[in-house]
């Protein structure tokens, strides 16, 4: 996890020294063989949280001789999502995701702990860090109102993918002196994905670009096991490394 990261510990830019870096990944939903660009933050920061409730377990049918790691979470669950709407500015984005609950086996059996995995999005460091305060203080407080206890496991993982202006209006430039205002995905906006990428762009100047996959319908986004890589994109994809080296290296 985090490639990029391990390869810049092990020396990547000592023993390959870079002016600049440059990646492309290509994306379903827009047109075959358009570019997309956009200077600044391009792709979300991503954290992963889990979060451990120690309850008390007993029978399911004498729940007040028990403290509930279950309800406990539920609770979390709702109060979490007021993270975003009532913490965070709402012209910024962020994004708070449960995406697994874990507690017990059987019905009729109130367990002794819980377990809650997130998944936490920004697209500024500064919303990153509330992110981080409130998560942890919510669910400690949460916790202790039902007498439980939380523990927070706080994975800060990738950090926001920012891409430098010069460098990316340099790559904008040879798309459109290639292909013209045509071969330019209008209105490009940040995505919430994530990239490790981001970690060579805290060194280096650079610019992280898309190429469109396909907009039709049947086409699904990646990371689904219904995707298609759209092999059209292959003799333009690598047309436009070629036209992007000859200029930067003139």
């Amino acid at each position: 996890m985090g490639g990029a990261r391990e390869m810049m510990n092990d020396g990547l830019f000592t023993l390959f020294p870079c002016d600049a870096v440059f990646a492309l990944h290509n994306m379903p939903g827009h047109p075959v063989g358009k570019f997309g660009f956009l200077p600044g933050p391009f792709m979300a920061s991503s954290d992963t949280v889990t979060i451990r409730v120690s309850g008390r377990g007993g029978h399911g049918a004498m729940p007040h001789k028990a403290i509930d790691p279950v309800v406990v979470c539920a609770s979390m669950v709702m109060a979490l999502q007021s993270v975003v709407s009532r913490n965070v500015n709402p012209l910024d984005m962020a994004i708070v995701t449960v995406g697994a609950i874990q507690a017990g086996k059987a019905p009729n059996v109130i367990p002794d702990t819980a377990e809650m995995r997130l998944s936490v999005r920004a697209l500024k460091a500064e919303v990153r860090d509330l992110l981080q305060t409130r998560i942890t203080a919510l669910a400690h407080a949460q916790a202790e109102s039902f007498g439980a206890r939380a523990e927070v496991d706080y994975d800060r993982r990738y950090p926001v993918l920012v891409n430098h202006p010069a460098e990316t209006e340099l790559a904008r430039e040879v798309a459109r002196e290639w292909l013209g205002d045509a071969g330019l995905i209008d209105n490009m906006v940040p995505l919430t994905g994530s990239e490790d990428f981001a970690f060579l762009l805290e060194q280096r100047p650079g610019c992280y670009l898309i190429i469109g996959n396909g907009d039709g319908e049947g086409g699904c986004m990646v990371h689904n096991p219904g995707y298609d890589f759209n092999d059209a994109c292959l003799p333009l994809g690598a047309t436009y490394w070629v036209k992007l080296a000859e200029r930067f290296l003139a």
